[in-house]
């Protein structure tokens, strides 16, 4: 049967899935989209490894962040309560629920907005907490007014899915039930996350700033009983800390970077760091790959853990060159594959029992696997009737050297219903990042396309993740080599594939294939149609207008409006505007802070002026994730923008 745009309505997405105390359950967290409410509903499960039964544990649809209480109950977080008029006041509320059955109870309510928890004991809660510096010095009865306009005075003052930041910290507190009251750790301008907990002790990392936010993190530990702040590695350290865990009873290991050879996108090593004298050393001073999942797709929804120690090991996620595996290293350094099948590993847990995951298997998009004594096995089968009842096209890989001996990988999908000897339209999708990858996995839209008849091509330039830091290192070469490499790419594809009508193809892609797009159809009229999605016109506007501009354009374009303003524009794909032939159809959301909507405005602007035909679509109230999670209509009406797009002009 054929694949239909809407089918991914139907889509269930697991994610954020957790080992109970015992080893014995897991609790993930399962999303569907709403049609009718155009949003997305949420359901905790639970899988027993003993009765090998899953199980939907709450049925209001309106519940996510969780942990395990005990091994036989679930506290989480849930809106399932009517908001009444005239509360105005953010308010967390905390459920629990035994797993066995029975209804939900409320356990507590904080009138703040908690982002993240962990369990100290019974009574006492590790939260971090949306703390508004600003407001927070505005009498309550004023702060009415203040919805009116914004006032900010330092940089990032907005971020994309958060809206208006200036002040704004994830502040880590603790919450005393016995009480009731909420105490703080840090002070106003400290940002927190991964929070671990040891005994009677937090640990965290942070990042303190005032006018500025940079990018060097903190390792500090906090004393609950003797309410004392630690810090065992400064920020004066100049490094960049994505992620920290327990080793052992001596031993912290985290992730990190000083990003002085390869800049902001750096692959993160690993170190240890000795509690007892704080001193810390690199234990993989060779390690070149990526510390997470960066293989791209548009079918899944949601987090979860990327890294998690067990038995004296630290297990990660790592992208190679497709696939996203699974590894564990020691503390001496040691790196060994654990999970090694073409797809993906999302995110997982391990325990007694084994390795439980979550990730792409083939075409199937997310379940949940178990991986036991080197055998896997799905569990969970939300979305088989995708592969059992659809017509799918499966990527053909195959890989080239390019004109500077550089290995570059790419995918060619036959339509569905392929003849041979016919020619085909096609569509060249460019990925974001630059530094992500595409790999075998199921994604949609190009699905979908394959379905309507369209050969669907992409490949993953220099850039791209997957491989190591030189290969994804363009910095100040921004649609250099990127481009060169993409269009050998066509070009290879084109040589080998007959069936692809040279004479009608479209390009788009999304951020970085945003950009490319842009500068694609300002240096080539190779194409016919083209698609620019939260695209990247003008490096100076970005620079000074979105959430990352201000460091991302510095690093990445190796310079800056001052130092270098003639660089920048040599980068900047509204330079070439002039030169452009393509229609192109642009599409952006309103509160896109990452590729502002201005960059949209600017290349459309251009286009219209040199009598290009061009059409602009804005999305009211969706980010920069418009079509990985953006409403479900909103992500309807998007892939239907783009697909009427090119079939006007490549059919």
């Amino acid at each position: 049967m054929k694949l239909k745009l809407e089918d991914f309505i139907d889509f269930k997405y697991p994610s954020d899935l957790k080992f109970s105390p015992d080893g014995d359950k897991i609790c993930f967290v399962q999303t569907e989209a709403d049609l009718e409410n155009n949003n997305y509903q949420k359901f905790l499960w639970i899988h027993n490894l003993k009765t090998k039964k899953t199980y939907k544990l709450t049925n209001s649809g309106k519940d996510g962040s969780y942990i395990w209480y005990d091994d036989g109950n679930i506290l989480f977080i849930s809106n399932r309560e009517e908001k009444k008029e005239e509360d105005k006041k953010p308010k967390t509320t905390f459920y629990i629920i035994n797993i066995n059955g029975g209804e939900a109870q409320k356990k507590f309510d904080i009138e703040e907005t908690v982002t993240s928890f962990e369990m100290i004991d019974k009574t006492k809660f590790a939260m971090t907490i949306k703390y508004d510096g600003y407001l927070e010095k505005i009498p309550e009865e004023e702060r009415e007014e203040e919805k009116d306009y914004h006032v900010f005075d330092e940089i990032p003052f907005w971020s994309n899915g958060q809206g208006f930041t200036s002040k704004v910290r994830n502040r880590l507190y603790i919450y005393n039930t016995v009480d009731k009251k909420t105490e703080p750790v840090v002070n106003e301008l400290t940002n927190v996350r991964n929070i671990k907990i040891k005994d009677d002790t937090i640990y965290f990392i942070a990042n303190t700033y005032k006018d500025m936010m940079e990018h060097y993190d903190s390792i500090l530990k906090y004393d609950v009983k003797g309410k004392k702040v630690e810090t065992l590695i400064d920020e004066s350290e100049k490094l960049s800390i994505p992620s920290m865990h327990f080793l052992n009873d001596e031993k912290l290991i985290f992730t990190g970077s000083d990003m002085k050879k390869y800049g902001l996108n750096e692959n993160r090593k690993f170190y240890t760091l000795k509690l007892k004298d704080k001193s810390y050393k690199c234990i993989t001073p060779n390690f070149e790959y990526s510390l997470w999942n960066s293989v791209g797709s548009d079918a899944r929804f949601g987090g979860g853990k990327g890294q998690e120690v067990f038995d004296g090991k630290l297990y990660f996620t790592s992208t190679r060159i497709k696939d996203s595996f699974l590894h564990s290293i020691d503390e001496y350094g040691n790196i060994e594959e654990v999970i090694k099948n073409d797809g993906t590993v999302d995110v997982f847990d391990i325990s007694k029992n084994g390795i439980y995951f979550i990730g792409f298997r083939g075409l199937r998009i997310p379940e949940v696997y178990s991986y036991i004594n080197g055998t896997e096995e799905k569990i969970t089968s939300f979305n088989d009737w995708l592969v059992e009842e659809r017509d799918l096209s499966k990527p053909e890989h195959f890989s080239f050297e390019n004109s500077d001996g550089v290995e570059i990988d790419g995918w060619v999908m036959k339509p569905v219903n392929y003849e041979k000897g016919k020619k085909y339209p096609t569509i060249l999708d460019i990925h974001g990042g630059p530094k992500t990858a595409y790999g075998d996995i199921y994604y949609h839209e190009m699905q979908y396309w394959a379905n309507e008849g369209y050969a669907v091509i992409f490949c993953n330039p220099r850039g791209s993740d997957g491989k190591d830091n030189e290969f994804a290192d363009i910095r100040g070469k921004f649609g250099k080599e990127d481009f060169r490499d993409i269009m050998e790419f066509v070009d290879q594809a084109v040589e080998k594939y007959k069936f692809i009508n040279e004479d009608k193809m479209g390009v788009t892609g999304g951020s970085y294939g945003g950009f490319m797009t842009n500068w694609i159809i300002g240096n080539t009229n190779r194409f016919k149609a083209a698609a620019s999605q939260r695209s990247i016109s003008n490096w100076i506007s970005k620079s000074m207008v979105t959430d990352i501009g201000y460091y991302f354009v510095q690093d990445q374009q190796a310079g800056n409006a001052w130092t270098d303003p003639e660089g920048l524009w040599e980068q900047s794909p509204l330079k070439y505007a002039n030169k452009a032939k393509t229609p192109t159809l642009f599409i952006h959301s309103d509160e896109d802070y990452r590729c502002y909507k201005a960059e949209g405005y600017q290349m459309f602007t251009a286009l219209k002026l040199f009598g290009v035909e061009a059409r602009f679509v804005l999305f009211d109230g969706e980010n920069h994730e418009l079509s990985r999670s953006g409403k479900p209509k909103h992500r309807i009406r998007r892939l239907k923008e783009i697909t009427q797009w090119m079939d006007k002009y490549l059919k």
